[in-house]
C-alpha cells in the first residue's frame, strides 16, 4: 500500500492509540517502554504494554510476574510477554498440527517436530495476532509494543507483506481446489491440509488489518530509542532510513542513559565521557532534525519498579502527553510537475551507491542496502513509465512521465 490508510478507512472501530519502540539492543526500549505506560496509565489511559522482545525483561522492569495473556498489574495498566508456542497453539494450532504431522510422517521424532514446527516468523506474526486481537475488542486506550532488537522489529513490519506473497506464490490455484485436494488429503493421510490453509487465510487477513492500523501515523507512531554513542546512533540511522522505506511513522528518537552535566565534577573519571556525549547530542539533534528529541537521564542506578518508572517518564515526557503524535509528516507525497508526475519518499541517511529503483507493472520496487520495499503504484500511474530517480538531501524522487513521452526518449 503506497498511501496510510485514513482513519476512516480503518478496519477497526475506535482505534486505540499504538506506539511501538524499537533500537539497538541494549538501549533500553523495554524501560522506556513501560515508563511510557506507566505515565500513560497514570494520566488514566487504559494501557496494555506488549513486549514481543524474546528476551523478555519487561516483568523485570515492571518487577512483576507476567503471562503470555495479558493480565492487569495496576490501575489502567495491562501488560503481557509473548509466548511463541503458546501463542501457536491459540493463533496457529491447525498450521502446527499440519507441521508437526508432516514431521512425524517423515520420521521426525517428537521433540524435534515441535521445534521445526516453529517456523520463521512466527514469534512476530504470533505479535500482530496478539495486536489484532487486542485492537478488534477495542478495549484500551493505548497499546504499546516493546519490540525486540531493530532486525526483529523490521521482520515484524514488514511481515504482512511477505506473507501476503507467500501466499500467493505458494497457492497460486484456486482456493476451492486447494480446500477440495486438501479434504481428501486429510481423509487419506491425515494430514490437516485443508484446515490449515483455511487457517493461513484468516491469519492473513488479520496481519493485513494489522498493518493498516500500523502504517496509519495518526494511529500508530513508532519511537526510536538510541544512546550518545557512536554505534548506537549510526543503528538508529538505518532503522530510520528502513522505517521510512516501508512507510511507517516515526514521531520521536528517545535519548536514554544521559548522563547529567551538572552532576559530574570537574577532573573526575566521567569528564571525557560528558565531552564525547555533549558531541554525540548534538550529532543526534543535527541528524533527526525536525523529529522531537526527548532526553532521558541516567538514574545512575538500576531502574525497574514503579518509582524509579515512573522518574524516567516524569524526565521523558515533561509537561506532554505520552499519546500524542509528536510529529506526523508524510512519508510519500507524489506531485504534479506539468504532463509528469514525481513521487517522493523520505529516506533520510540513505546512501545513493546503496539505493536501486525499479518500475514492475503497477510496483514500484526500492532497495536501500538489503532492505526492499515494493510500493502498489496509484492506478493512474499504469499509463505513465518511471524515467527518473534521484536521491537529494535525503528525499528519493521518482518521476514518471507518459508512456508516449518515454516511448520518444
Amino acid at each position: 500500500m503506497l498511501f496510510p490508510a485514513r482513519d476512516d478507512e480503518l478496519p477497526f472501530d475506535d482505534v486505540p492509540r499504538v506506539l511501538l519502540f524499537t533500537g539497538k539492543g541494549g538501549t533500553g526500549k523495554t524501560t522506556c517502554a513501560a515508563a511510557t505506560a506507566l505515565r500513560a496509565a497514570r494520566d488514566g489511559h487504559k494501557t496494555l504494554v506488549l513486549s514481543s522482545d524474546p528476551a523478555h525483561s519487561l516483568a523485570d522492569a515492571l518487577d512483576q510476574e507476567l503471562g503470555p495473556e495479558a493480565q492487569e498489574v495496576r490501575d489502567d495498566l495491562f501488560a503481557q510477554e509473548v509466548d511463541l508456542y503458546y501463542s501457536m497453539k491459540k493463533h496457529w494450532g491447525n498450521m502446527r498440527e499440519l507441521m508437526l504431522t508432516v514431521f512425524r510422517w517423515q520420521g521426525v521424532d517428537q521433540i524435534a517436530a515441535e521445534e521445526l514446527a516453529a517456523l520463521p516468523g512466527m514469534n512476530e506474526g504470533s505479535v500482530l495476532l496478539w495486536l489484532e486481537e487486542a485492537l478488534r475488542e477495542a478495549d484500551y486506550d493505548l497499546i504499546i509494543v516493546d519490540s525486540a532488537p531493530t532486525g526483529e522489529t523490521l521482520t515484524l513490519l514488514t511481515l504482512p507483506q511477505v506473507t501476503q506473497w507467500w501466499l500467493a506464490k505458494a497457492f497460486p490455484f484456486q482456493k476451492l481446489a486447494v480446500k477440495s485436494l486438501g479434504f481428501g488429503v486429510r481423509k487419506t493421510t491425515g494430514i490437516p491440509l485443508d484446515k490449515g490453509y483455511e487457517e493461513l487465510e484468516v491469519i492473513f487477513e488479520k496481519l493485513e488489518r494489522v498493518q493498516q492500523v500500523l502504517s496509519t501515523p495518526s494511529t500508530t507512531s513508532i519511537r526510536l530509542v538510541t544512546n550518545p554513542e557512536k554505534m548506537v546512533i549510526e543503528e538508529a540511522r538505518r532503522a530510520f532510513t528502513y522505517l521510512q522505506l516501508y512507510g511507517y511513522g516515526v514521531d520521536s528518537v528517545i535519548v536514554n542513559r544521559v548522563l547529567p552535566e551538572d552532576e559530574v565534577p570537574e577532573n573526575s573519571f566521567f569528564e571525557g565521557y560528558v565531552q564525547s556525549q555533549r558531541a554525540y547530542l548534538e550529532e543526534i539533534e543535527q541528524s533527526f532534525r525536525p523529529l522531537p528529541i526527548l532526553q532521558v537521564p541516567h538514574l545512575g542506578e538500576e531502574v525497574f519498579g514503579a518509582e524509579r518508572l515512573g522518574r524516567i517518564g516524569d524526565a521523558m515526557y515533561a509537561d506532554r502527553s505520552p499519546t500524542d503524535v509528536f510529529y506526523d509528516e508524510p512519508t510519500f507525497t507524489v506531485q504534479e510537475d506539468g504532463d509528469a508526475y514525481v513521487l517522493e519518499l523520505r529516506l533520510t541517511f540513505a546512501e545513493a551507491e546503496d539505493l536501486d529503483v525499479r518500475q514492475l507493472g503497477d510496483q514500484l520496487v526500492v532497495q536501500v542496502a538489503n532492505q526492499r520495499s515494493n510500493f502498489i503504484l496509484p492506478n493512474f500511474l499504469n499509463y505513465y513509465t518511471m524515467t527518473e530517480a534521484d536521491l537529494q538531501d535525503g528525499c528519493l524522487h521518482v518521476r514518471f512521465t507518459p508512456d508516449g513521452d518515454a516511448a520518444s526518449n
